[in-house]
């Protein structure tokens, strides 16, 4: 078990994967739907407005959006960069585009490697017994 102190509040917690103790995470999961019932309510607010409204960072705005855990309409004005190729997206780190890019690549690397046999042992290089004559 480690120990850790939390990453907002200071208090030191039994370390599970996330830098936040247990109090914490609930008060950030509780703002997390308030933004989402703000954004669903506010279609066309940008993404400072949702921040500013519901005393909430930008980038933990941007953090639930690259997790998919939060998503705006197409007619809003928010929107994030892909990592890959910089194309406007609205959820997620990846356009659809690269998304099936490396869907495709992950495949064909799968395939080739499944294709490719193990070498076959030459004959010398089998074990050999002596008599004991």
């Amino acid at each position: 078990m480690e120990v850790r102190n939390c990453k907002n509040c200071g208090r030191m917690f039994n370390y599970i994967g996330t830098p936040l103790c247990p109090s914490c995470e609930k008060e950030l999961e509780n703002k997390f739907l308030e933004v989402r019932k703000y954004v669903r309510e506010h279609k066309d607010a940008s993404i400072t407005q949702v921040a500013e409204e519901n005393d909430v960072s930008v980038n933990q705005i941007k953090r639930w959006v690259r997790q998919e855990r939060l998503a705006f309409t197409d007619a809003s004005q928010v929107g994030l960069e892909c990592e890959n190729c910089g194309a406007m997206i609205r959820t997620g780190r990846f356009c659809d585009n690269c998304k099936a890019k490396m869907t495709n690549e992950l495949s064909s690397t799968i395939k080739k490697g499944a294709a490719v046999q193990q070498p076959k042992q030459k004959e010398s290089a089998r074990m050999r017994f002596l008599d004991g004559k």
